[in-house]
């Protein structure tokens, strides 16, 4: 595995970002991967280590420096009336999809002049509140954004300027929605609403509800990790990672 973090010029500044790839056989098609609300952490970094064994060039980037390099946060950040958590949420609740959007533009640009990266289609998936990014940059980025997947996305249908269910019709590539039966941030009823919304869209791909389960069931450290549905979800997106970007 090669390991590197540096960063990526932005319109609004340096974005720190965690980058790996195999040792051998490259270039390999990349990925974009977009952090949960509590941020950069190792967890993360093992879990793009994942990816990257199997073949991808993944990016990790810190999507919240426009706050400055010390946004990292201990393991209190999970933690109501924590004092991390407190300042994870002053810095989370001032994002919003445009600027992040520009973000995506600045990583394609980016990979565009990187010789291990492999030219042509990329992938983008995110989890929890990144989850609607990912969506949203297969609809801003079309001819880019191959493959796209939202993991215990966040408020996937809302009145946000780009929220998602407003462009899935203009997405190219494949989608995959994975959303937790239990979870209060993605309510059931607005996970039927957005699964009409994009049955009526007429984009490629699925929605899929893990039974049984909680929001961050993927992440080995939160306290509903679920073990099948976290090898369920890479399954599901190694899968559609293969179909969309292994080509030629």
């Amino acid at each position: 595995m090669i390991e590197s973090t540096l960063d990526i010029a932005t319109r609004d500044g340096a974005m720190e970002s965690f980058i790996c790839r195999p040792e051998r056989g490259g270039p390999y098609p990349a990925v974009l991967m977009l952090m949960d609300a509590p941020g950069i952490r190792e967890e993360l970094r093992d879990m793009a280590r994942r990816l990257a064994t199997v073949g991808f060039h993944v990016v990790l980037p810190n999507l919240y420096y426009r706050a400055g390099r010390d946004t990292l946060f201990g393991p209190g950040v999970l933690q109501q009336g924590d004092p991390e958590r407190d300042r994870m949420r002053a810095i989370r609740t001032r994002m919003t999809i445009p600027p992040v959007m520009e973000d995506i533009a600045a990583m394609l640009a980016f990979l565009d002049g990187q010789p291990e990266v492999k030219p042509g289609p990329v992938g983008c998936h995110g989890y929890c509140m990144s989850g609607p990014y990912a969506l949203a940059a297969a609809a801003r980025f079309p001819d880019r954004i191959a493959a796209a997947a939202s993991f215990y996305g966040t408020w996937l249908v809302s009145d946000a300027e780009e929220s998602p269910h407003l462009s899935l019709g203009r997405a190219k590539g494949e989608v995959y929605i994975a959303c937790a039966e239990h979870d209060e941030l993605a309510p059931l009823p607005m996970v039927e609403e957005l699964r009409g919304l994009l049955d009526r869209s007429g984009a490629a791909g699925e929605l899929e509800i893990y039974p049984g389960v909680h929001h961050g069931f993927a992440f080995p450290q939160r306290w509903c990790f679920d073990k099948p549905a976290a090898e369920r979800h890479w399954e599901r997106l190694i899968a559609l990672y293969r179909r969309r970007l292994d080509r030629g």
